[in-house]
């Protein structure tokens, strides 16, 4: 599966990374993290990146595997092999009003046969994310949006993907193991137990280029968790997220997430539960994202436009959900039939 970026960061350095470390330890043998070593009857290790977009001095002109440790990329480096198409990263759209440029991505793309755009910029670029999405239907690739800006949630862009049978991926992963996971999972078992709600919260931190960008472009991500976590319970007023509480220079790519849960029990009386998880937070996005891009390819290859519901679970703010609690089971169905697939 052809695969392109948009945005060379340390999602998809551990992404493309993942991929050699699993190519070389061989698709036979064990899959440390992978949910679904088939997906539609593709393997984890199926995926080429075939173009990559950046607009930075120092990655962009260089071949993708020199690019992916270029500052301000702080993912550990991994034992394994350079891509195999190894392309070199061009200069993508950095004025969304550009429509040369925009053109020139849709071309590149075209070009090089791509399946699915993974759309990684830095969080807070609305009018550039849409850009991106413009080209990538343009050429009739399927999109994945693993960021809060919305793209899959513009209506105009759904119903174009939709009329031109393309994938449109979106909004925003949710991580592997990650804090709304874990802390939707608390609130769901609390709500499942009887206990009621009096408060709780989640505090994140981290040292990686996303963290220092959601202390000044935190508010769409603040209400993006609130989406998952709408997922597991029904209310939210007594929840606040805090999605950087800081940014912690020496922590690189490791995530901190604290989250505090307080209850009254049988006869009023308190219950209070609190964790702390610390992740890789990029590979804690990349176990998600190989999962997308494959979800999209399959779509796309099949002819199905708009959103996926398979990808629902997969993401912080799915399209197309009126009731997520519903939705959620319907696409852990979908997704389980496309895990139990022998062929694409």
């Amino acid at each position: 599966m052809k695969l392109a970026v948009a945005g060379v960061g340390n999602n998809v350095s551990a992404l493309v990374q993942g991929i050699g470390y699993y190519r070389r330890s061989g698709a036979d043998g064990p899959l440390p993290g992978v949910t679904h070593p088939l997906l539609g009857g593709l393997r984890v290790t199926d995926i080429e990146v075939v173009a990559a977009f950046d607009l930075a001095d120092n990655k962009t002109g260089r071949p993708l595997s020199e690019a992916l440790f270029a500052a301000p990329n702080n993912y550990p480096e991994l034992d394994a092999p350079p891509p195999a198409e190894d392309p070199e990263v061009v200069p993508g759209i950095a004025d969304p009003e550009d429509e040369a440029r925009i053109d020139q991505v849709a071309k590149i793309l075209r070009e090089q046969e791509a399946e699915v755009l993974l759309y990684s910029l830095p969080t807070g670029l609305p009018e550039v994310a849409r850009a991106y999405g413009r080209a990538a239907l343009a050429a009739g690739v399927a999109v994945v949006n693993c960021t809060p800006d919305p793209m899959a949630g513009l209506p105009e862009l759904r119903a174009e993907a939709e009329a031109k049978g393309v994938p449109l991926v979106g909004d925003d992963l949710q991580s592997h193991f990650g804090s709304s996971i874990v802390h939707g999972s608390l609130l769901a078992l609390l709500e499942e137990r009887g206990l009621t709600l009096s408060g709780s919260y989640q505090v994140n931190m981290g040292g990686n280029a996303d963290f220092e960008n959601l202390r000044t472009h935190g508010e769409g991500k603040q209400a993006s968790k609130h989406r998952a976590l709408r997922q597991k319970v029904r209310r939210t007023d007594a929840v606040t997220v805090i999605p950087s509480a800081g940014f912690v220079s020496h922590l690189g790519d490791r995530k901190v997430a604290h989250m505090s849960v307080e209850a009254r029990g049988w006869a009023d009386m308190p219950v209070r539960l609190d964790v702390t998880l610390q992740v890789q937070d990029s590979s804690n996005a990349a176990g998600v994202i190989i999962d997308l891009v494959r979800i999209a390819a399959v779509a796309r290859r099949r002819g199905e436009g708009g959103f996926p519901v398979a990808a629902t679970p997969l993401l912080k703010s799915p399209t197309l959900v009126e009731d997520p609690l519903l939705q959620g089971r319907h696409a852990r169905e979908a997704l389980a039939e496309l895990s139990a697939e022998n062929d694409g």
